[in-house]
């Protein structure tokens, strides 16, 4: 077949819905086939082949939305990340191919992963651009995505992370006073996070979150959103909207001092919760030596002894507290300071996550929180999932829990959303994010079929799902794209 006669009287036919491919709204092999050459030939600069490409591409478009309007799944979407070898002319027309090939009509873009996919020419927040080879100061990744991908049918999401600001950040005294500390003094860059190398010498695979209570954390983070809500994506995802989750054993917050909340400022708003003075004091020993003593009740009594009882927001002091014994009243006071200071730091993640989102909904721009289904669990009588993740409370317009569970069948998948769906309000879509392959297992998961066959059975409310990741369904591409070199 020569380049010239390609994609000719191309339209959808009504027998393909009878294959299966299309009822995942998938391209045929054929006209896959057909798309590249001429988009290939298109490259060249042929005008002839260039308008043929432009109406393979719209008739693609048309038949998606046409069978995503007869599908159960309305919205299927996939996450990607862009490199530096995405400026070449033609390689995000292929990216985005491969998308629509697949029958998605919408696609997560990573607008902010420690680096911003904004134009170093023009790019005023605090971190680094992705693009920094000489010649591509101007050029706007994240903008040109939109546009390509819009011409594709896909609607386009900004994908961001959150309270993980990136190694970089951390490099200045300024950002370095931002960061999260626990009570043993470390940040989450010498802590280690599952998933990501354990690094000490600052580098880009490294991980640094910071103290959501920060006021310079919270201003450069908004500055950042602003500029990627100006590119006006179809919306915005928030991840890591969390803190991370520790090692082994580190993984269960038991103990004040595994909580993220000794940076100044979070200090400082704790203290502010104090309703007397006795309260004020009580917290700051708690948090200064890990725990409180007897004896700190007894000197606090001492000190303060026109004050009954330590008082902080939330607390209701026991009605016969001032006739306790010592012993009796210990137990009660030290969980109380437990489950306060536990509630500060999950408290810290929501509002971050409220001040980030609200100016996107300001904009009709669709807010997005990325979470896992277990992160906001208890365990135990006193510990808690240390990655305190309180997105019950999460307040976006969608939801998007990363139902990853690995036991090798579908119904632990389908356990975590229906979890999350008995906690959401009637106003907020649940959009699973699912991570496999087509057609094979992957990781202790089994198809993306079967997980989504699975999801309609049992949970016919769902109508949207995304697909954890592009990486995954093309090695190959993703291996070229990220490792080459710009000349």
């Amino acid at each position: 077949m020569t380049s010239s006669s390609v994609g000719q009287g191309y339209a959808p036919q009504p027998t393909l819905a009878q294959s299966p491919a299309a009822d995942y709204c998938q391209i045929p092999p054929a006209e896959v086939i057909a798309k590249n050459s001429l988009r290939l030939a298109a490259q060249k600069g042929d005008r002839n082949n260039q308008a043929k490409y432009s109406e393979i591409i719209k008739k693609h478009v048309t038949y998606v939305q046409q069978c995503r309007q007869k599908s159960w799944l309305k919205n299927q979407a996939i996450w990607v990340r862009l490199y530096p070898c995405d400026t070449r002319p033609g390689a995000l027309e292929e990216i985005f191919d491969r998308m629509v090939n697949r029958g998605y009509n919408q696609v997560y873009v990573a607008a902010f992963y420690g680096k911003a996919l904004l134009p170093r020419s023009s790019n005023q927040t605090a971190w680094n651009s992705v693009l920094t080879t000489r010649g591509t100061d101007k050029t706007d990744l994240l903008a040109d995505s939109i546009q390509k991908g819009r011409e594709r049918g896909l609607k386009v999401y900004a994908w961001m992370y959150s309270l993980n600001f990136g190694a970089e950040y951390g490099v200045t005294p300024e950002g370095q006073s931002a960061v999260a500390i626990n009570g043993r003094g470390e940040t989450t860059l010498f802590a280690g996070e599952e998933g990501f190398q354990k690094a000490t010498d600052g580098n880009s695979g490294s991980v640094l979150f910071v103290d959501p209570y920060s006021d310079k954390a919270r201003s450069d983070y908004e500055r950042l959103v602003a500029e990627v809500a100006r590119r006006r994506p179809d919306g915005i995802l928030f991840d890591y909207i969390r803190f991370p989750r520790g090692q082994g054993a580190q993984s269960i917050a038991s103990r004040v001092q595994d909580l993220w909340i000794y940076g100044d400022e979070s200090r400082q708003t704790l203290a502010a919760l104090a309703q007397n003075s006795k309260g004020t004091d009580l917290i700051d020993r708690y948090l200064t030596k890990g725990t409180i003593t007897i004896n700190d009740l007894k000197e606090v009594d001492k000190l303060y002894p026109n004050e009954v009882s330590p008082l902080w927001q939330g607390r209701t002091p026991l009605q016969d507290e001032s006739t306790m014994s010592y012993e009796d009243k210990f137990a009660w006071i030290e969980w109380d300071l437990w489950q306060l200071t536990l509630a500060h730091a999950s408290q810290g993640v929501v509002s971050f996550l409220q001040k980030a989102a609200a100016p996107v909904e300001q904009q009709k721009l669709k807010s997005g929180a990325v979470f896992f289904p277990e992160a906001n669990q208890p365990i135990g009588r006193r510990g808690f999932d240390s990655r305190l993740q309180a997105w019950d409370r999460f307040t976006t317009s969608e939801w998007h829990p990363m139902a990853y569970a690995t036991c090798n069948r579908s119904n632990c998948i389908t356990d975590q959303v229906r979890r999350v769906l008995s906690f959401a309000p009637a106003t907020t879509e649940v959009v699973p994010a699912l991570a496999g392959n087509w057609s094979k297992p992957t990781e202790g998961r089994p198809s993306l079929e079967d997980q989504m066959d699975d999801i309609h059975r049992s949970l016919p409310q769902i109508r949207s799902i995304s697909h954890f990741a592009f990486s995954w369904q093309e090695p190959e591409l993703d291996y070229y794209r990220s490792s080459c070199q710009l000349k």
